[in-house]
């Protein structure tokens, strides 16, 4: 059964949308984590049951990721539907890459071979990614360190990257 709830957040509310399990004790698998005005995130459909509590271990695991005290996040992910072969390859690549740190379109490119002709699909398939934050793609930057792209809005790319260290707080 598909559910959904929302959550807040430091970056605003966070809008969680996944498969509640039938199996007792059974974990809801994440298709979908969007920001509000995120580009291409679902909205909430009639049939989708609004269930906060199956959402209880994802949103405990985010709270603590914003406090801080989470670096890695152990959560089952379900198929949204949007997700071709190549692009669950650059996901796949994109959990992989550590707190605290960043890569490159270029360098992701070059870790699964992917020629240089389909780099625009590459940056598309990190863009197109339904569960942001958990699976990090606030975690790539461009060749020359300046932030690029951000299905959430590259001034959320910023928060999640200072949060994590990587970048300075700025003065205001």
């Amino acid at each position: 059964m598909t559910v959904h709830t929302t959550i807040d957040s430091p970056i605003g509310p966070l809008l969680l949308v996944g498969e509640e399990s039938a199996a007792p004790g059974g974990r809801t698998a994440l298709a979908w984590l969007t920001m509000a005005g995120q580009k291409n995130a679902p909205a909430v459909r009639p049939e989708w049951a609004h269930r906060p509590a199956a959402f209880a271990d994802i949103a405990r695991q985010l709270d603590a990721y914003f406090a801080g005290e989470l670096t890695r996040f152990d959560i089952p992910f379900a198929d949204s539907g949007t997700g071709s072969e190549f692009r669950q390859r650059i996901w796949d690549a994109l959990e992989d890459l550590p707190y605290g740190t960043t890569t490159t379109y270029g360098e992701i490119a070059r870790r699964l071979d992917v020629p240089r002709g389909e780099i625009r699909a590459l940056g598309a398939a990190i863009g197109a990614n339904p569960v942001s934050i958990v699976r990090p793609c606030h975690r790539v930057i461009g060749a020359d360190g300046s932030l690029k792209g951000y299905a959430g809005g590259l001034e959320r790319k910023r928060e999640l990257l200072t949060l994590e260290g990587v970048l300075q707080p700025m003065l205001g």
